[in-house]
């Protein structure tokens, strides 16, 4: 009995710190036993959330690239009171004559660091808001609709995403899948000694992903992106304008300008983009990758 009572004894510490545990957050936004978990109060929108959970996705150009290749980058996302850094990787791959191709992509590895204020917004549940995380995986099939004609070349992307990203709890990725499909053209022009080229290019389509909404299961959003490219001397160098749009105003709206510079090194390429959040999406990120061709 004398036994019993001393791993009683011992065991109230660990039923006290875990409800202790908490209690700063139960305390800070009003949770009381009885009412809705904690995940029904976080808001699953790209302005509640880490930069890499609902990111606006990079606007396609209308043409199934040639070739396979992987991509290797770290991408440093700057906001005050969430800096973020990250590793990046993706694999592409085209066949069928260059008429279909796949992708597959994600965040290997986040590291996050917020501010009280930012944790406390966010509702998150991560006391000191620090931490490493990994993100979703996304895959995609590109199909060529159009190709070399008076029409403007056009491509079909459909894209998923997988609920793999970790740390709803401190408000980093949505722990929720998501999907997404949009058709992009685009008209090249070359120069006069056809050294350069002129291409701009626009895209339109759809973005859905779950919520945990009970009366709005998903955020159903169109997507947007117009932009230009210059080619020449073995350089590209890209603006685009880009976005979508959500209905249930919350922060739901994200809009993205941003240039790319790649450049050819030998039989690969290295890839410096700069990303300035202009609405609801608010960070400013700068990412540096790597481009190696493989043989296919």
């Amino acid at each position: 009995m004398r036994k019993l009572i001393l791993i009683l004894f011992c065991m109230v510490p660990l039923f006290t710190y875990s409800v202790e545990d908490w209690m700063w957050w139960n305390i800070k936004h009003g949770w009381e036993t009885g009412m809705p978990g904690w995940r029904t109060m976080i808001h699953i929108t790209p302005g509640y959330l880490g930069p890499n959970a609902l990111p606006v996705p990079n606007v396609k150009k209308g043409v199934v690239t040639a070739g396979a290749n992987l991509e290797f980058g770290l991408d440093f996302h700057f906001k005050e009171g969430d800096p973020t850094q990250d590793i990046f990787a993706k694999y592409y791959r085209s066949f069928a004559d260059n008429k279909i191709a796949i992708e597959l992509y994600g965040v290997a590895m986040e590291h996050y660091a917020m501010s009280d204020y930012i944790r406390d917004e966010r509702i998150a549940r991560d006391f000191d808001g620090k931490g490493i995380a990994v993100g979703d995986l996304y895959f995609s099939t590109l199909v060529q609709l159009v190709k070399d004609r008076k029409f403007p070349d056009t491509m079909l992307r459909m894209a998923g995403r997988t609920a793999s990203g970790g740390h709803l709890d401190a408000a980093r990725y949505s722990d929720s899948p998501g999907y997404f499909f949009d058709l992009s053209f685009s008209k090249e022009y070359a120069g006069r000694n056809e050294t350069m080229s002129f291409m701009p290019f626009a895209s339109f389509g759809f973005y859905s992903w779950q919520t945990n909404d009970e009366l709005n299961l998903q955020n159903d959003t169109y997507m947007y992106g117009v932009g230009a490219d210059l080619k020449g001397a073995g350089w590209i160098i890209s603006n685009s304008l880009s976005g979508y749009s959500g209905y249930k105003k919350e922060r739901d709206k994200p809009m993205v300008y941003s240039i790319d510079l790649q450049h050819k090194v030998k039989n690969n390429s290295i890839r410096l983009q700069y990303l300035h959040g202009l609405r609801d999406w608010t960070y400013r990120t700068v990412k540096l990758s790597w481009i190696i061709n493989l043989k296919k």
